[in-house]
Parts: C-alpha cells; sequence; structure tokens
C-alpha cells in the first residue's frame, strides 16, 4: 500500500512541478505581450477549458505533463535566405509560414516571440527551469527544516539480551544485563551527563570496561544501574543499546549545502549522460547490475519510488509506521527531479529550453557586434534553419527514452534500502 501511494505522490508532483514549468514560460510571455494561445496540463481529449485575456486553459486526459503553445517562434525568411529547393518549399520555410499561419488561425492577442528583446526571450525561456530550481529548493527546505533529518536519539530503539558479532563472538548484552531497556532514556554515563549521542559515545569511550554508574529516564523516573561495557577483540566497547531515532529541523546553511551538493551532483551527471545511457545499454544487454547513480525514466523513477516509500514507511523500532520517514524521502525525490528538470532543459540544443536561450544570446552578440562596427541590425536569428537539429535531438531523446523505459523494467535499479 506504501509503495502504491509512494507512486501516485511522484506522478502528481511532476505533473504539478511539468505544469508549473509551464506557467514559468507563460508568465513573463504574457507580461511582455507576446501570444500566448493556449496553456494545457495533460494531453489527448479536453476535460475542461476556459478562455481567459486571449489564452486558451485547458485541462486535458492524460495526465502526463503539459504546454504553453508561445505563437510566432520563427521568425520570416531575411532578404537572399534560400526559401525553395527546386519548385519546393525548404523544410526551413515551411516552418515559417506555419508559424505565421498560426499567428492568424489561433485569432492571437499580442505579438509574435521573435519580436520580443533579446533579454525578454532569455526571460521567458528561462522561467520555466527557474520554477524547477526554485521548486526543488522549497521541497528540500520542507524535507529538512519541516520534516527534520533523522538523528541518534538517547531514547533507546533496543538492548538486546544477547550480541552476535560478525565473527561469530557471541556474549550477553551488557546493558540488558544491568536492567536497561528499550525506551528508556539515557541521562548520564558515569560523571558525564549526556545530552546528544555523541556525548554518550564519547563517555562509553572514556569508561572503557569498568563497571559504570548510568542514569536512565523510565516512565518520568530516573533510575541509575551498573553496567560494564564488553571489550571485543577489535579493541572497542560494546555495551548493547541501539539508539533510537528523532527528527531535528536541519538549519538554513545545511539545507542551502544539501541543495548546491544535490546541483552539482545532476550537472555531473547530465555532462555525462551520453556515457550514461550507453551503460544502462550495456546493462541491458549483459544483465549486469546496474549502479544507484544510473540514469532512469519516469517507470524507474516510480519503482524507486515505491520502494523507497515503502521501506521508509516501515519503522523498524517499533514495527509501527514512520509516515515522517515517507513524506520526507519523496519529498526529496521530487527535490531531485526538479533539479534534474532545471539542469536538463538548460542544455543549449533546441527544442530544449537551453537551445532558445543559446539562439537568443547569438541573436544579442550579433546585433552588439553589429553596433559596434555600424553595420545595420541583422534582426532577429533564423531559428528554422535548426530545425534539423532540433528532430535529430528529439530522435534521440525519444530513443533515449525507450532504451531507458525497458532498461527499468528488464534490469531495474535497486537500492539498498
Amino acid at each position: 500500500m506504501a509503495g502504491a501511494v509512494g507512486i501516485i505522490v511522484v506522478i502528481i508532483g511532476l505533473l504539478l512541478s511539468v505544469a508549473l514549468h509551464e506557467i514559468g514560460h507563460m508568465v513573463p510571455a504574457k507580461r511582455f505581450g507576446a501570444a500566448v494561445s493556449e496553456y494545457s496540463v495533460g494531453f489527448g481529449p479536453v476535460i475542461a477549458q476556459r478562455t481567459w485575456r486571449g489564452t486558451r486553459y485547458v485541462i486535458r486526459w492524460i495526465l502526463l505533463g503539459g504546454y504553453v503553445r508561445i505563437l510566432g517562434m520563427l521568425p520570416p525568411a531575411q532578404p537572399g535566405t534560400r526559401t525553395h529547393r527546386g519548385s519546393k518549399l525548404t523544410l526551413a520555410e515551411q516552418a515559417r509560414r506555419q508559424s505565421a499561419e498560426e499567428m492568424i488561425d489561433e485569432g492571437a492577442t499580442g505579438i509574435p516571440f521573435y519580436q520580443l528583446s533579446v533579454q525578454q526571450k532569455i526571460t521567458v525561456m528561462m522561467g520555466g527551469p527557474v520554477m524547477n530550481l526554485l521548486i526543488s529548493a522549497v521541497l528540500t527546505a520542507v524535507a529538512l527544516m519541516g520534516i527534520g533529518i533523522p538523528t541518534a536519539s538517547l531514547t533507546l530503539a533496543d538492548a538486546p539480551q544477547t550480541i552476535t558479532m560478525r565473527d561469530g563472538e557471541e556474549f550477553p548484552g551488557p546493558a540488558y544485563q544491568a536492567g536497561i531497556r528499550a525506551g528508556d532514556t539515557v541521562r548520564s554515563w558515569g560523571d558525564t551527563s549526556v545530552h546528544q549521542w555523541d556525548d554518550l559515545v564519547g563517555a562509553i569511550t572514556h569508561t572503557g570496561s569498568e563497571p559504570t554508574a548510568v542514569t536512565i529516564e523510565r516512565d518520568g523516573v530516573e533510575q541509575t544501574m551498573t553496567v560494564t561495557a564488553h571489550q571485543v577483540s577489535d579493541g572497542s566497547y560494546i555495551t548493547g543499546i541501539v539508539a533510537g531515532v528523532e527528527r531535528r529541523s536541519a538549519q538554513v546553511s545545511t539545507v542551502g549545502s544539501v541543495w548546491a551538493q544535490m546541483g552539482i551532483g545532476t550537472a555531473a551527471i547530465v555532462v555525462k549522460l551520453p556515457v550514461a545511457v550507453w551503460n544502462v545499454v550495456e546493462s541491458l544487454f549483459t544483465g549486469k547490475d546496474r549502479g544507484e547513480d544510473s540514469v532512469m525514466s519516469v517507470v524507474g523513477v516510480g519503482r524507486v519510488a515505491a520502494e523507497v516509500s515503502s521501506s521508509a514507511a516501515h519503522d523498524t523500532q517499533s514495527g509501527g509506521t514512520d509516515f515522517a520517514g515517507a513524506a520526507g524521502t519523496l519529498l526529496m525525490l521530487l527535490a531531485s527531479l526538479n533539479m534534474a528538470l532545471f539542469v536538463f532543459n538548460l542544455i543549449p540544443l533546441l527544442p530544449l529550453d537551453g537551445g532558445h536561450i543559446a539562439g537568443a544570446l547569438f541573436e544579442g552578440t550579433r546585433r552588439m557586434w553589429a553596433r559596434l562596427r555600424n553595420r545595420p541590425d541583422p534582426g532577429p536569428v533564423d531559428t528554422a534553419r535548426m530545425l534539423p537539429v532540433t528532430y535529430a535531438v528529439m530522435l534521440i531523446l525519444v530513443v533515449m527514452t525507450i532504451v531507458l523505459v525497458i532498461a527499468d523494467i528488464v534490469v531495474p535499479v535497486t537500492l539498498p534500502l
């Protein structure tokens, strides 16, 4: 049951993330006067729709994403541009004319996108990825500050009657022998008052295997017992107490550090994406286990969500459910997915947002160079000429998605939970 809930939460979280990503594009586009004909949540047949201020807002049946239609993305051909190949229009010219026709067919209220200034184009195209970046930051803060970080607690989870070491050595649990039980809270160890788990570890190391007076609190009443730690072959001391777990709100600096590391790690994966996908293909054909850092499709993310939520929802200390643990795990998963959407969309290739941003930057550089040389304004960049690259990138993305989906079914990533 917990696994199904985890999948549902991630699906809804991804849907909302994509919807907000598109809002990040739409709001500045409308603010700058660009023609935005439609904002849609989902694909396929329409469930509900409403037109407001020149934009049709739609909810569709296939809730696997969303989109915003900003019209006039392609400028008309500059004088001297080749528009025909023989008697036929070039692919770029067909796209230019279709872009112009959309402005008329959709009854657009606003200017075409290509007429926006360079700064406005960059703002519009950065709006989506930045929205994902903000979502990632908020989810990370909620998970680490609101729900908290699991921290060792002085209220004991267990005091086993018998302890078995990895080398097979077995001996009675010193704490259990002294009368300490699960649920007791350690207040002092020897002459040292303890306030956190690290204090307790230091006190145990200091007293060694000498009989030590230990004060615990049970049902609101303090009791003192004598514990003699057992020294094992590696020289360490075993007392037979197992820390409980409590959640403590993280500091802002900790949240910032975790978030920054998430971004750095995601960027490193995206940079090595071709190699990462090749490793997945190799695992698919050889059956070799995939690493924890392997790239995944939505299917793989759903499987991981089910696994981590099921694991986190089972409280090994009480046999109950740790809803906070499950929620924190899923929030961090969604935070990392939004960070991935931010980084991936900034790849400077069309049709990704980064491709449009790169085009706008090139346009600005070209116009500035023309001004410095007292040349006429060269106008907007003819992005229609990049259609072959756009189609190639789209084909690669489709093939990559299919490969990852198959791999996530045949050789799924298994996390050590």
